[in-house]
């Protein structure tokens, strides 16, 4: 958990910690060869000169970073993210630590931002989201020492310890609710492909269907966004075979997929039931209300910050499995109809 200092350049550079000095404020004094062969390393650990009266104070940040890599749009817009950081501060504020929050644009500019916060002293620890199968921030945190907390799993975090939910088992738990009102052709429209907990779900998704002997099951990938939901959506139902019911991912496809199904001329839930994942205010809100997987979602944010915290404080932590999400039966979910009506190719 030792944050990088002017001695742990020295002892990778193999020079004194006068000569890093003179090299980092640019003195004379050594090479030009040894001052870049310096700076490099200052770089790759996350050094940064400017906090280096930080450094010899031990003072810490008070602060905890996390870094998105979502469009800022789709923050805006989707009520997950939202009320897990509700419940991230309200944890922090009582232990007088603020959050600091960053969009970025990729992996790799997600792992720069971790080596600036870290040398320059700006948190103490990091949350990391949207968790991949191959995830290369893992690595990088573990060399880096920061503390960290993944929220996501199980597996795949390395060292580090997670917080997750068993987004598998509500899954099947949903797809045996549908078959058991009589749904045979189910589809899912799935989050960002790549992700941990998408592909954890359309893992459970396919396995739970081929168990069941469905007649039909797709996954269709999307983005969260309302604009891609409703797209995918009216591909699926164009279909000459098309579903009776839908999964969606989040709250804001299913939504909009409510839009879209309306539009087409069918009846909800009558002709198409619709499911939605994550259960905010806005599924009791709409006509019918929907059906919908939930948890308390600001508490999973509250035990992640504290176990992050108890990280920072080094006491020891480890992977906590969380509440996993249950279903709530609403209006738009109900027995397929014997025969829907035939709607027009799109």
């Amino acid at each position: 958990m030792k944050r990088p200092t002017i001695a742990d350049i020295a002892r990778r550079a193999g020079v004194s910690k006068g000569a890093v000095s003179y090299a980092l404020n640019n003195q004379p004094g050594v090479s030009e060869a040894t001052r870049q062969r310096i700076l490099a390393i200052a770089a790759e650990i996350g050094f940064n000169p400017n906090s280096a009266a930080r450094a010899l104070s031990g003072a810490t940040a008070n602060a905890v970073g996390l870094a998105l890599s979502r469009p800022a749009r789709i923050l805006g817009i989707e009520p997950f993210f939202m009320e897990l950081i509700s419940g991230v501060e309200a944890e922090l504020s009582a232990r007088s630590y603020a959050l600091t929050l960053q969009v970025v644009a990729d992996t790799e500019a997600e792992i720069a931002v971790y080596q600036r916060w870290w040398g320059e002293r700006r948190v103490d620890g990091v949350f990391l989201c949207d968790l991949r199968l191959d995830d290369d921030r893992v690595p990088a945190l573990e060399s880096l020492q920061l503390p960290a907390v993944v929220i996501g799993g199980p597996g795949h975090t390395g060292s580090l310890p997670s917080i997750w939910s068993d987004d598998a088992s509500a899954l099947v738990e949903t797809v045996e609710y549908l078959v058991a009102m009589g749904h045979r052709r189910i589809a899912r429209i799935g989050g960002l492909p790549g992700l941990l907990h998408t592909e954890i779900r359309a893992g459970a998704f396919t396995d739970v269907c081929r168990r069941l002997g469905l007649d039909q099951c797709v996954t269709v990938p999307s983005d969260y966004t309302g604009e891609e939901g409703a797209r995918a959506t009216r591909r699926l139902i164009s279909t000459a075979a098309r579903p009776t019911a839908v999964i969606y991912d989040n709250d804001v496809m299913a939504i909009a997929g409510l839009a879209v199904a309306q539009e087409m001329g069918l009846a909800v839930p009558g002709d198409l039931s619709i499911v939605a994942w994550d259960d905010s205010p806005l599924c009791r809100l709409v006509h019918p209300p929907l059906t919908a997987l939930g948890r308390d979602i600001p508490a999973y944010g509250a035990h992640a910050a504290r176990q992050l915290l108890a990280t920072i404080a080094g006491e020891p932590t480890q992977a906590y499995q969380d509440e996993t999400p249950h279903l709530t039966p609403r209006g738009s979910t109900a027995p397929p109809r014997a025969s829907g009506p035939a709607v027009a190719s799109q």
